[in-house]
């Protein structure tokens, strides 16, 4: 009984063909592969350009293909996840966390205020690792997480990203990420040599 009725469907969509081989070639596979039915009637339908019948599934490989193109590393956060548990503008400004808020000035490092006691390293690395090429030997060393676990900066994190563009892009898809219930709010890390600078111009002037 379970082998009959692949076939009989095999045959109702020869049915819709207009040629005379192909009964006879079914039948041959048919008998081949009496375990693949389904094979035998997607090769057939191939075979006879009779293809059309499957545009929906064609469309979703594609789909499905592209959205794991764009999660390639499964060990980092996808950028749908991202998206969903992030909070949106006019949240953020319900926080007293984003009062105030600054990007800061663009640089390779990112600052991270206000996470959750419970965070740990590997958490950092799942969101931000998606910005880093971990092929390239060079991006995966400038990759650096230094999590503040105790005294005044506990909750803070800096990460080290290989460039400004990852910096800057990573600070757009992730501040306001929800984990672990808190809201990341992410910046530049300021460094302390640029401050040096504009006051030496200050004296100078």
């Amino acid at each position: 009984d379970v082998f009959e009725q692949p076939q009989h469907v095999g045959h109702k969509k020869i049915e819709f063909h207009i040629t005379t081989d192909i009964p006879s070639v079914l039948q041959t596979n048919s008998e081949k592969e009496e375990k693949n039915d389904l094979y035998v009637t997607t090769e057939e339908i191939n075979n006879t350009g009779f293809g059309r019948i499957f545009p929906a599934p064609s469309s979703n490989d594609k789909m499905e293909t592209e959205e794991e193109d764009d999660e390639i590393p499964s060990e980092f956060i996808s950028r749908r996840e991202l998206e969903k548990n992030r909070l949106s503008r006019e949240e953020m400004e319900k926080f007293s966390v984003f009062k105030n808020y600054e990007p800061g000035d663009p640089n390779c490092r990112i600052y991270v205020k206000n996470l959750a006691k419970q965070v740990q390293e590997k958490d950092l690395k799942f969101i931000f690792g998606r910005y880093v090429d971990f092929q390239s030997e060079v991006e995966r060393n400038m990759f650096d997480i230094r999590l503040m676990k105790e005294g005044r900066m506990k909750g803070q994190a800096f990460i080290g990203l290989p460039n400004e563009k990852a910096a800057a892009k990573a600070l757009k898809e992730t501040n306001g990420y929800v984990l672990f219930e808190k809201p990341m709010v992410v910046q530049f890390a300021r460094s302390a040599r640029p401050k040096q600078d504009s006051n030496e111009v200050k004296r100078k002037k």
